[in-house]
């Protein structure tokens, strides 16, 4: 069971992350600026759901998992960075053409 302790921090993190503008309010945002409404409509619910499923797995205490099995951790670690350079990789060679359906 969590502590009241715990379940407050967990409250107040989902509270401050869901009202400020960070990256997913601003790219929702510019998606609805420059696509509507109904074509943003997948991209909200894609982020509204990754988010609870974030806070779902912080709530069950995920880092529990990393603290029993370390190679775990090394291994995200390693496969976020290595997504992150090709992010930014598909960024820096792109050509500024935005692709529309």
């Amino acid at each position: 069971m969590m502590s009241f302790e715990m379940m407050t921090a967990l409250a107040l993190f989902a509270l401050v992350s869901s009202i400020t503008p960070g990256p997913n309010n601003l790219i929702l945002m510019s998606s609805g600026a420059n696509f509507g409404f109904k074509r943003t409509t997948p991209h909200m619910f894609g982020v509204t759901l990754g988010f609870m499923l974030m806070l779902f797995l912080v709530g069950l205490g995920i880092m529990q998992l990393f603290d029993l099995f370390p190679l775990s951790y090394l291994i995200l670690k390693v496969f976020c960075v290595v997504y992150l350079l090709y992010l930014a990789y598909k960024i820096a060679t792109s050509n500024g053409q935005q692709h529309t359906k």
